[in-house]
Parts: C-alpha cells; sequence; structure tokens
C-alpha cells in the first residue's frame, strides 16, 4: 500500500529532480509510516532525527528543500494514516 501511495504522489506532483526521487521516497515511507518522524517534522525538532534509526539528518538533508514541505502537506491532505498504523 505505501508503494501504491508512493506512486500516486509522484504521479501527482511529477517530480523533476529525477536524482533525488530515492530520497523523496524514504521521506514519503519514514514521514507515512512513523508517528516519530511525523511529529519530528510537524514541529521542526529536525535535531532528534540525528539519533533516529529510521530516517537519519542526513536522509533529511538528501531531500530537496521544497519537498521537505510538500510531502508533509500532501500527507495530510491525500493519505489515510490508519491503514499504516501498527
Amino acid at each position: 500500500m505505501l508503494e501504491e501511495e508512493f506512486a500516486k504522489f509522484v504521479a501527482d506532483r511529477k517530480p523533476e529532480e529525477s536524482d533525488a526521487i530515492p530520497a523523496i521516497k524514504d521521506y514519503f515511507k519514514a514521514y507515512v509510516s512513523s508517528d516519530q518522524i511525523r511529529h519530528i517534522i510537524d514541529t521542526r525538532q529536525f535535531t532528534d532525527l540525528a539519533t533516529n534509526p529510521k530516517f537519519s539528518t542526513r536522509d533529511f538533508r538528501a531531500v530537496p528543500p521544497a519537498y521537505r514541505t510538500i510531502i508533509p502537506e500532501y500527507v495530510k491532505d491525500y493519505v489515510w494514516l490508519n491503514q499504516f498504523a501498527p
């Protein structure tokens, strides 16, 4: 299901940065699948990523700056997060 949601995102937003697709995909998946990552991103506590094993500061920096905002907005508008709850 997560792959399908990401495919919908790519079809909708058509990222031009093809070399950044892996980083965008990792960010999308981490944001959708982890309450902790969502909290860190939504509260802008980015320093907490330094010790996060799922999605690190390095991973975050690999994401093009525009997508750091676009993905959370897209997820909040179009992805039903309850389907990914553990």
